[in-house]
């Protein structure tokens, strides 16, 4: 444990996400493109019916990405982070800590923690990143630093609703992709989870032109979607990569007494070149501070700089960092 006095940081993250999703730690957009295979790299880790599954749907799973047993270790830190009992369902249902800014996030069972050990293996591993690699083309990655997530049965006053949304405006083309790690089996369907639409990613430029001109950037019309909508099943370990501009949420978690456990993990080509990025993601490591944003209230008990050491980096989570360069 360590009671040390915490410094604040110097430096802000990304202010692009002051009033819109998606996380600050890295660019809105990158100015590499997604890997188009044109340089000849030869995938490390997607197959290519993996590679053909991603570029037709918009998100890919890849199995075993972190060991089982390592994902299972840190579901079991984020109840104790939480201060609930996975045994004991009396314990799941309380208050928000924080106020949310993002209203539709409200009791989807957001974890404010976002830079223990345990998230930072789960960072580290080789096999998370050469994944990220076969989607960018490029080894030079940077790693979001990103919460994670204790979804639970919906019950009176505990409701909400499943929603899809962008965190980036499909308009603009974004060059960047998201991921989320399951760190429970997530194979009911009726246990929530990640849900998209596919089909709306793959027509997007066609549907938008039947949609009114004020439409709403970041939540779609999903009016004859509905049957289109996939609920994706994955196993503790597994990796879900999606891209930015797949609609998508997390969906109502209507099983009886069933947890939908995660942490969210994606990687953007490094900009090592910008100081102030890098010096705010640096901060954000060593003193555990969380990024500030519109979907981003923090853990107002502070527990990451009171309870918890700065996480121990492999070679591999230095880079990826921005701590070390390439």
């Amino acid at each position: 444990m360590e009671n040390q006095k915490t410094m604040a940081p110097t430096q802000s993250p990304n202010k692009n996400h002051k009033d819109i999703p998606g996380n600050p730690s890295t660019a809105t957009s990158s100015k590499v493109k997604l890997n188009d295979r044109s340089n000849g790299k030869p995938l490390r880790i997607l197959s290519e019916e993996d590679w053909a599954f991603w570029i037709l749907n918009g998100y890919v799973v890849v199995k075993n990405a972190v060991p089982r047993e390592q994902a299972l270790r840190t579901a079991d830190f984020l109840w104790e982070f939480e201060e609930k009992d996975k045994n004991d369902p009396s314990t799941w249902y309380t208050a928000p800590r924080a106020d949310m800014e993002m209203k539709e996030l409200v009791g989807t069972g957001m974890v404010e923690v976002y830079n223990h050990q345990l998230l930072w293996e789960n960072r580290q591993m080789q096999r998370v990143h050469d994944a990220f690699e076969d989607i960018w083309g490029t080894e030079k990655l940077w790693v979001t630093v990103d919460r994670a997530n204790l979804n639970f049965p919906i019950r009176p006053g505990f409701e909400y609703k499943g929603f899809i949304h962008w965190d980036y405006d499909p308009d603009t083309k974004p060059q960047n992709v998201q991921g989320v790690l399951a760190l429970a089996d997530q194979e009911d369907e009726n246990m929530g989870g990640f849900q998209c639409i596919p089909e709306l990613f793959r027509t997007y430029d066609t549907w938008k032109l039947t949609q009114p001109e004020d439409r709403n950037h970041f939540k779609p019309d999903v009016t004859g979607f509905e049957d289109k909508l996939v609920k994706v099943k994955l196993q503790a370990g597994d990796l879900l990569i999606f891209n930015s501009s797949q609609p998508h949420g997390i969906r109502p978690n209507l099983s009886k007494d069933q947890v939908r456990i995660a942490q969210y993990i994606s990687m953007m080509p490094a900009e090592e070149d910008n100081e102030d990025l890098k010096q705010w993601r640096i901060d954000s490591w060593k003193n555990r501070i969380a990024p500030e944003g519109y979907a981003f209230p923090g853990d107002p008990r502070k527990w990451e700089q009171t309870k918890y050491e700065a996480a121990k980096l492999s070679e591999l989570g230095k880079k990826i960092l921005g701590l070390d360069k390439y």
